[in-house]
């Protein structure tokens, strides 16, 4: 069975192996960290108990080893990955799985439409990898979730997630760090010293009328790259 965890020691030096690959030092240290054991025995736990968690294992990482640490430009960080069974791939919002777009990525292709092609052409490619090799890494605070119950994982990942915002915090002071959502908000004390851009969450919209309040939100974020000598993203 995919969700299936194994044996916790080959897992972690199959993952360290993979960060190691696509040039990821804190991947690789935390894969051998007590921390990453707890999260293996929490999701195997989840498994016996007869809970299926998405996405399958095999791509919780994937927003971090689509983007070398050392391409780090944009993390956006939301929430939790779509909760439907077989959607979401590891990427927050990518729909490579389906190649149909839910919600939340209709409302953010409608915002890049409007404020970033406003003369046509966009391709509404649902496969977001294509940001991840620009450098941008979107994930979610929590990495997993019970099917069908958002938020099911928060307290797993939770340690992860500080970590590695922490370890952001450090060693990228020129990353832009995008925070969708009250929710994702919560993470700035450990993001202080970044360049922050704070909108509501793109799942607002379904509240207000279907059009996401995104203010602008591409074009702030490239126009900071440009201002830091960055080449801006292809959204």
């Amino acid at each position: 069975m995919e969700n299936q965890i194994i044996n916790t020691t080959k897992l972690a030096e199959k993952l360290a192996a993979k960060a190691e690959e696509h040039n990821w030092p804190f991947l690789n240290y935390f894969f051998h960290q007590i921390e990453f054991q707890a999260i293996i025995a929490d999701l195997t736990h989840e498994h016996e108990k007869g809970h299926k968690f998405t996405p399958a294992f095999k791509d919780v990482f994937n927003a971090f080893f689509m983007c070398p640490s050392n391409d780090i430009k944009v993390i956006v960080i939301g929430q939790d990955p779509y909760p439907q069974a077989d959607v979401a791939d590891g990427i927050s919002f990518s729909c490579s799985k389906t190649q149909k777009e839910q919600p939340s990525l209709r409302f953010i292709f409608n915002a890049i439409e409007a404020d970033v092609y406003p003369e046509g052409g966009y391709v509404r490619d649902t496969d977001l990898s294509r940001w991840s090799k620009q450098g941008v890494i979107m994930m979610n605070t929590a990495l997993t979730c019970r099917v069908g119950d958002i938020g099911s994982h928060y307290a797993i990942w939770k340690g992860f997630t500080a970590a590695f915002l922490e370890y952001v915090n450090k060693k990228h002071k020129d990353a832009v760090i995008v925070l969708l959502g009250n929710k994702a908000d919560e993470w700035r004390p450990y993001i202080k010293d970044l360049h922050i851009i704070k909108v509501a969450h793109p799942a607002s919209a379904a509240y207000s009328g279907g059009k996401w309040d995104s203010q602008n939100l591409f074009n702030k974020v490239n126009l900071r790259l440009q201002e830091l000598g960055k080449v801006p993203i292809i959204w």
